[in-house]
Order: structure tokens, then sequence, then C-alpha cells
């Protein structure tokens, strides 16, 4: 007999045509988010959850099928989940690393240069019908080639920045809790530095740590004011590490220059005056939005929910306590 899996939101094609013909599956018909309610409502009978970073997953939604087997989180972040309720009920948590680094990388890259161009701002000038030719002082940026690169956190994708940064010639500098062996840095050709001075010396400063207690509001009014006046901040990682009200001040007060944003504090809504700043770019989540990488993503995320559903270890473990 196929395990029961209930879904959140549909996958793209390969791991969902792969996922309905090895389950009995159940899937959220409404490409919106579920109430706590509908994800009770869903969970009630099945064996795994198969769930998305916006879906917050606690004990009460765990104790709504005291028959659960596993919940696979579509992410390689889980801070969506109560892993220690799982633990505690000795549930699985399931993640999906690795997979997405390159592709959030490549977004970190891609908000830092239209920021630093101001293409956003560029785009909506000449769709406005208001550009009316080329002048010398138009939509002047800021250099890339040569400019420093800060990076909060030095996990993998913080380690994929850096490497991009050999293209632009940049010095790159990095903090991190755990500082990297002297011979990763001179692999991936960055210095260590402070926290303080790494926001004081860098010209972009990307964040790339995961969200926990001691990581919400890492940076705030105190760290964006160590910030260069010419700098801007790009977050790829997640919306509440960076207090996005003092965020909002620092932009129009001219602390900072810009910022460019993939996450958000309370997403999907966003501080209100955001949406009509020139001095910011935003995205709406799109780190690992790319048809490879949200393949890749899906097809791990159902590797460890089945495993899991027929009675195997799953390759992508949260919280291997349970097995102790």
């Amino acid at each position: 007999m196929k395990p029961k899996v209930f879904l959140t939101r549909q996958l793209p094609p390969e791991p969902m045509k792969r996922l309905a013909e090895q389950a009995d599956l159940t899937v959220n018909p409404h490409d919106r988010y579920l109430t706590k309610a509908e994800i009770i409502d869903g969970i009630r009978g099945v064996d795994g959850l198969l769930c998305l970073l916006t879906d917050t997953i606690d004990g009460e939604i765990m104790d709504a099928n005291p028959d659960l087997k596993v919940i696979a989180n579509f992410a390689v972040g889980y801070n969506n989940i109560d892993v220690a309720a799982a633990t505690q009920r000795k549930i699985p948590v399931t993640n999906t690393p690795g997979v997405l680094t390159d592709s959030t990388a490549d977004m970190a890259w891609a908000l830092l240069m239209a920021a630093a161009r101001r293409v956003a701002e560029g785009d909506r000038f000449v769709r406005t019908r208001q550009w009316g030719g080329w002048g010398p002082l138009q939509f002047m940026g800021t250099e890339v080639t040569g400019a420093t690169l800060g990076l909060i956190g030095m996990g993998r994708i913080a380690q994929a920045v850096a490497k991009r940064a050999a293209g632009f010639n940049m010095p790159v500098i990095y903090w991190n809790r755990t500082r990297l062996s002297a011979a990763d840095e001179q692999r991936l050709d960055v210095q260590y530095r402070s926290f303080d001075e790494v926001l004081r010396s860098s010209d972009y400063v990307s964040i790339h740590v995961a969200l926990c207690d001691e990581t919400r509001h890492l940076i705030g009014r105190r760290e964006l004011s160590l910030m260069k006046p010419t700098s801007t901040i790009i977050n790829t990682a997640r919306g509440p590490v960076i207090d996005e009200k003092a965020l909002v001040v620092a932009l129009q007060d001219g602390t900072i220059q810009s910022a460019g944003l993939d996450v958000y504090e309370n997403e999907p809504q966003l501080e209100p005056e955001l949406y009509d700043m020139d001095n910011v770019v935003i995205a709406p989540h799109l780190g690992s939005a790319t048809v490879a990488t949200r393949t890749k993503m899906g097809n791990m995320a159902v590797e460890n929910c089945l495993a899991v559903c027929n009675g195997n270890r799953p390759p992508n473990l949260v919280n291997p306590d349970i097995y102790a």
C-alpha cells in the first residue's frame, strides 16, 4: 500500500510526478498559503507532510496526527518548523541542502548588480515613457569592480558568493561565528575580520546566516550606522535577520546608499515605505527560483519524505537524535 502524503503546495513537474506515482497524495489545490486550520485538516490520517518554508509547523499541528511519520521541508532552512517539538514526538524533520547554493549565490549577485547600477530605477524610468535619451548624469551608480565585498556568515552560499567576486577583482572580507581554516581562507581568497569591521570597511555587505534567536535582528540601527554612507546591503538569507524598520530609516536618511532584498521580516508583507523607495531593489523570494534548482529541491524533498514513509532513514535529516 502506498504511503499517504499531504503536500502544502504544488512542486515542479518532475518531483510532482514521482510523488503522485509513489504515494497516495493529497495536494493543496490553492496557489496560496494554507491557514493553520487547513494544514491540521490536511495532515489527519497521512504518513508524511511535505511542506514549504512558508508553512509554520508547530506542536499543535503535529498533535493533530499522532501517527505522522515525517515532516519534509522544501527548503534548506527549517526555522518554520518547531524541530524541538518534532524531536520530542520522534518525528524526523528533513530539508534540502546543497542543491540551491549556486542559484542563491547568483541571486545575491543579481541584487548587488541591480542595486549598484540602479537597474530597477532605470527600468521604471523607461517603462513610464520618461526617458528622453542618453544623458551624462543619468542614473549614475556605484562601481563594483575593485570594491570591497563583506560577507556576514560563511556557509556554502557565502562561499559561492565569494568565489564569484574574483571575477570583479574584489577584496572579500567576512565574519562568521566560526572562522575558516587558513587553508580555506587561502582557497577562497577571503580575509577574516570582526563583525563590526566587516560592516565599517565594506562597500557591499551580503547577509548569509541562518535564522535563529541569536541572528534575529542581527542587523539593526547600530549595525547599519557602522556602514559607509555609500554602501549597499544585500539579503538573500532570512528576512528577520535585518530589522526592517531600522533599514527603512537608514535608507531614508542616507545612513546607507541602497539595499537589495529577496527576503523580508514578515513575508509576504513589507514595511510600506519599501514599495516606493528608489534606492532598494525588491524581489519576491527568488533565491532558488530556477527550473533546475527547484526541480532538484523537489526531488530531494520527495526522496526524504518517501524514505521515512517506507521505513528508511532519510538522506537529509535535521534531527538525528530521534534515531539515537
